[in-house]
């Protein structure tokens, strides 16, 4: 393979990614048509990979295409939301779960307590970037240690729809996320399946949360009032 179809794309993976963020965060509204110009515009690339980018979501039921109009974005309900994070919170806690009989379980935990280190001097330093860096280097060393290839896979399929950047900026979800994972580093290494379990719950269901209070706080489902098959779903 040459570099240049490797590099397009990687960059429309990027912009899958942007697009993403800005859907789960109500950027981009539903029923807004995503337009491929300003879109490329705006990430300073062509119009090549922003099209094989909505191409991915469409497959992911994030937008839709309107014949020869471009792409729409879909609706995005309440408990669409609350599905998202239960399943990223099971597969985390199934993923710890395994971690926790890793043979090598002292010399991966003195490694997990290293990286929460890393992300305490990050979240203090307010350095966003490294609150990600440090945040996805903690998740990723616990999914090292499961074991588990094809858990970790679609575990991580799952997070690509945790808009991390809304929380990489506050510095209270950072010092909640550190006391968290020192908690889960105790419970990994007393192997106690149960309390990792709701430890890793826990912090999902915060996500969660925040998530929702921040498309409520900009006003997301006002004009569009949710059945109540939708948000018991």
């Amino acid at each position: 393979m040459t570099p240049g179809p490797l590099h397009r794309t990687q960059l429309a993976v990027e912009v899958a990614d942007y697009l993403r963020t800005r859907i789960m965060t109500g950027v981009l509204r539903p029923g807004e048509f995503v337009r491929l110009d300003e879109t490329a515009s705006a990430l300073g690339c062509s119009v090549t990979p922003v099209r094989e980018a909505l191409a991915t979501l469409r497959g992911e039921g994030l937008v839709k295409q309107a014949l020869h109009r471009g792409y729409i974005v879909e609706t995005l309900t309440r408990g669409d939301i609350v599905d998202i994070f239960w399943m990223q919170g099971e597969l985390s806690a199934r993923l710890a779960a395994h971690a926790a009989e890793n043979p090598d379980l002292e010399t991966n935990l003195a490694e997990l307590a290293a990286i929460v280190d890393d992300l305490e001097l990050a979240v203090e330093a307010g350095r966003p970037d490294q609150v990600l860096s440090t945040e996805f280097a903690f998740h990723r060393k616990v999914h090292l240690m499961a074991r588990s290839r094809k858990l970790a896979w679609f575990q991580y399929s799952a997070s690509k729809y945790n808009p991390l950047q809304l929380y990489s900026n506050d510095p209270e979800w950072g010092r909640e996320a550190i006391a968290s994972h020192r908690r889960l580093i105790g419970l990994l290494r007393a192997g106690d399946t149960e309390a990792i379990h709701a430890e890793i719950v826990a912090a999902f269901d915060d996500a969660r949360d925040r998530l929702i209070a921040q498309l409520e706080s900009i006003g997301f489902w006002e004009d569009d009032e949710e059945s109540p098959a939708a948000t018991s779903a």
